[in-house]
């Protein structure tokens, strides 16, 4: 696990900053997991920044491209997840709801919506304008940006109070997003299970019978969902009565500006 070394308490953790970085392996990964390798050199947008110092492991199956890491050690790991406690702000109302075969229903964790100015995002029905981007968590997507060199204008915050709270099988694959861009899970808190299933093999009576990719998704972890993996697996976070604990997930996103 990499270790950062943060100067000033829980407050001072989105400014400047020494880093610290030593190899090691993520925790958690399931059976479906193949090899652990370093990840090759990426290119920080614009500052010549690399990943070496991050040890990554691949997720491969036919049409699946994911990567995986534990991006933020646990100290500090654990004082993000104490910000976004304080600072992110969920829906109410008729935003805590979505529209699934034409009903209504509550969702069962809370979700925020933050990003640049201009943009709008529909999913489950709902069209919903972010709200400006905080300190927290610019600094989950600054980092994210730094080890992979991609950038991210907009994020969806989902948080699990405990294993009741879920969220069913589906693909990231709205229209707003850019083409071909991937979309980075980083997960704060309890360590949940995360199952990925291909569009052939859903339902009673699959035309096809590829595996299920199981995940653990630890605290701290950074997940990539490369393209083009949203175009034929579907992914979910299942029920888990046992899990007491609380976790927030942040999805980092391109999307495209709307247009008038």
């Amino acid at each position: 696990m990499d270790r950062f070394l943060v100067k000033g308490a829980v407050g001072g953790l989105w400014g400047k900053r020494e880093q610290e970085q030593t190899g090691g392996g993520p925790a958690g990964l399931g059976e479906e997991e193949e090899n652990s390798r370093k990840k090759p050199r990426r290119e920080g947008p614009g500052n010549g920044v690399d990943s070496a110092g991050l040890s990554w492991r691949r997720i491969r199956a036919e049409g699946l491209d994911c990567d995986y890491t534990v991006l933020f050690a646990k100290a500090e790991a654990d004082a993000i997840f104490q910000e976004l406690e304080k600072e992110v702000e969920y829906f109410t109302g008729a935003l805590a709801r979505v529209q699934v075969f034409g009903k209504w229903h509550n969702v069962p964790r809370k979700q925020a919506t933050y990003g640049d100015a201009g943009l709008t995002y529909t999913f489950s029905g709902l069209t919903l304008s972010p709200k400006p981007w905080v300190p927290v968590l610019e600094h989950v997507r600054d980092r994210v940006s730094l080890v992979t060199g991609q950038t991210f204008n907009f994020v969806l915050v989902n948080r699990y109070k405990d294993g009741h709270d879920h969220i069913g099988e589906h693909r990231d694959d709205e229209r707003e997003l850019a083409p071909g861009s991937p979309i980075a899970s980083v997960s704060f808190g309890a360590c949940r299970d995360f199952f990925f299933r291909h569009k052939d093999s859903r339902g009673k009576q699959p035309s096809r019978r590829l595996g299920v990719v199981r995940l653990q998704l630890a605290h701290g972890s950074l997940l990539m969902m490369n393209h083009p993996t949203n175009t034929h697996w579907y992914h979910s976070l299942p029920v888990r009565k046992k899990i007491l604990a609380p976790r927030v997930n942040l999805t980092f996103r391109k999307i495209l500006p709307t247009t008038k």
